[in-house]
């Protein structure tokens, strides 16, 4: 059964250089430059910054971060086999919206503990102007973007969006808060 992506017309990934960050199905910045099939940290080396395991580790790789740790970009492979297929949906599996928007968050959460002397447990706390725009499936690339909004030592805040091909699928603002001393431990 095919089903419609009754937003597929609206989203858009194409931005001028420079864009402003309210500028609701633009990019938050510029991507031509930037080599998307690039790995600068795959999910072994993300563990040394993010507590999530297993099947709650969703953020493949780091494809690329700016100097300043800013702004990055993520990957999710999104694959057939995850958990959530059989049930979301039977005739058209979709990746969840809560589970996109959770591997931004993994994304925000290094860029927050990147900059900091040793990482520390952190979770998202408040999800603001969140839109989904287009439907993502198994076999999608979604490349999350993230650029800092506010950052201190005790929280953060994130623009945030995912992108497949050359469609925008969702976008957010994310704000998380340090919850101590993170103990990463060192399996998958």
């Amino acid at each position: 059964m095919q089903v419609p992506d009754p937003l597929a017309d609206q989203a858009t990934a194409v931005a001028a250089p420079g864009a402003a960050p309210d500028n609701a199905g633009k990019l938050l910045f510029d991507l031509s430059e930037i080599d998307l099939s690039a790995c600068a940290i795959d999910q072994v080396g993300l563990r040394r910054f993010l507590p999530h395991r297993g099947i709650m580790m969703l953020l493949d790789a780091l494809v690329w971060t700016s100097d300043d740790y800013k702004r990055c970009v993520g990957v999710k492979h999104v694959r057939d086999d995850e958990f959530w297929v059989p049930g979301h949906f039977p005739e058209k599996a979709l990746f969840p919206g809560v589970l996109m928007v959770e591997t931004a968050a993994q994304l925000a959460c290094y860029a927050y503990n990147v900059r900091r002397p040793h990482p520390v447990l952190s979770a998202f706390m408040r999800i603001d102007d969140c839109v989904f725009r287009s439907a993502v499936c198994p076999g999608d690339t979604l490349h999350i973007l993230c650029r800092d909004v506010k950052w201190s030592m005790r929280r953060f805040v994130s623009d945030v969006q995912g992108v497949v091909g050359n469609r925008i699928a969702f976008e957010a603002k994310l704000s998380g808060l340090s919850l101590g001393d993170a103990k990463l431990v060192d399996h998958p």
